[in-house]
């Protein structure tokens, strides 16, 4: 049972723990050294019944922590699991992910966008809405919604759903039957 927490502070759980072993050895000890005359006295009812009280806390403890460090064990490996998967896909969708941006950067570049107004789209395509982009960029509100507005008509787009289903509607095809 661990008896530290994140701190390194002593727990009230292992200070407890600690309690118990001490009260069941201590009853146990007294119980074998008093050397009763007899075993129905309240004094042996009395020790017995704070052993065995001790004893029952303790194995409760000792169940709850081993299931809960197999609970742990399971969450781990699931998370290793996830992990290994999120990996996996990212291997598999890195160069299918950087030749999408170069082809994306590729058409900015045909439609003539200036590098600001390119870094506005890019924001834009990741969901960035136009408060958001003149913070992360330091400009003002009104210039990212005029460099957005530039871009637009220089790609012949209405607005910002059209500029994203150019790009993304081809990427988003529904399954087939054939392809599950």
């Amino acid at each position: 049972m661990r008896t530290e927490t994140k701190d390194g502070t002593a727990s009230f759980e292992g200070w407890l723990v600690a309690g118990l072993v001490v009260l069941a050895l201590g009853t146990g000890i007294d119980l074998v050294l008093d050397r009763p005359e007899t075993i129905f006295s309240f004094h042996v009812a009395f020790e017995a019944g704070l052993l065995a009280f001790a004893t029952g806390l303790l194995v409760r403890f000792g169940l709850r922590a081993a299931r809960d460090r197999r609970a742990l064990g399971r969450a781990r490996e699931a998370l290793a699991s996830r992990q290994v998967e999120r990996d996996l896909w990212r291997a598999r969708a890195e160069s299918l992910l950087r030749g999408l941006g170069e082809e994306i950067d590729a058409q900015l570049g045909r439609w003539g966008l200036s590098p600001a107004e390119r870094e506005t789209v890019l924001l834009l395509l990741k969901g960035y809405g136009h408060k958001e982009i003149a913070r992360l960029l330091g400009k003002s509100e009104r210039t990212v919604r005029q460099q957005a507005a530039s871009a637009y008509k220089k790609s012949g787009l209405a607005g910002r759903a059209e500029l994203s289903a150019f790009f993304l509607e081809d990427l988003l095809l529904p399954r087939t039957d054939a392809s599950r």
